[in-house]
């Protein structure tokens, strides 16, 4: 698993890379057809790594293993030892 994620992180930096050097060449080109090209470029070089962050996040919060409890669970663990500590005294 852990080689994929890497191989994934790896074809995601350039991707990246490659979305910022097409912006800086569309930056620099002077065709009145590059103009929304720019924009898009933009656009998809802000947006896309928002969208990938928050897909990560939402796979953290839903894809737990099965040795580690899901988020929002500590409290209920908490809560159920301080019980038994005082069923105990």
């Amino acid at each position: 698993m852990q080689k994929l994620k890497r191989i994934a992180a790896m074809i995601g930096v350039i991707f990246l890379i490659g979305m910022y050097v097409v912006t800086l060449i569309l930056g620099l080109t002077a065709s009145p057809a590059t103009q929304n090209m720019l924009m898009a470029s933009i656009v998809c070089t802000v947006l896309i790594p928002v969208l990938l962050y928050a897909m990560m996040l939402i796979a953290r919060v839903l894809g737990h293993s099965e040795d580690e409890p899901p988020a929002g669970n500590e409290e209920k663990k908490k809560s159920s030892s301080d019980e038994k500590k005082k069923i105990n005294y």
